[in-house]
């Protein structure tokens, strides 16, 4: 049975779970980051872009995508809020939520792009949380 309180402690889990694993994309730990996912994971993040598989896919995708700021001295903040949580019969939670991504640079006022709807499924593997797929729409 689900409670009110069983169900704001995993809330509270998931959010620390996306805290951990944004500040590492936001900080280029792209190997950190991918370790956040299962090992068959599927992430789609960009339109255009085929999905990524595996972790190491990942890794490979985005070294690939964040070559284009090299030059830029752009720091990117990934601010997900207002997160749905749906636990499923085999344990899986689908999560979904908002995320705005700050565009930060030295001396100019931040920017918000893209505002995105993030879909996820998370399971656990030996008790820690973890992202089984993941499709970022942007809006």
């Amino acid at each position: 049975m689900t409670t009110v309180a069983s169900r704001a402690e995993l809330y509270a889990e998931v959010q620390q779970f996306y805290a951990d694993q944004m500040q590492r994309l936001d900080n280029r730990d792209i190997p950190g980051y991918a370790q956040t996912f299962t090992e068959d994971a599927e992430f789609e993040h960009t339109p255009g872009r085929p999905p990524a598989r595996t972790r190491a896919g990942i890794i490979a995708d985005l070294v690939a995508f964040h070559k284009r700021f090299e030059a830029d001295p752009m720091q990117r903040r990934h601010w997900f809020g207002m997160t749905d949580l749906r636990p499923q019969d085999d344990g899986s939670i689908i999560a979904t939520s908002y995320c705005l991504v700050v565009k930060i640079r030295p001396g100019r006022a931040p920017e918000i792009n893209p505002s995105c709807v993030v879909h996820d499924v998370l399971v656990r593997l030996d008790g820690a949380l973890l992202t089984r797929s993941r499709r970022v729409s942007h809006d």
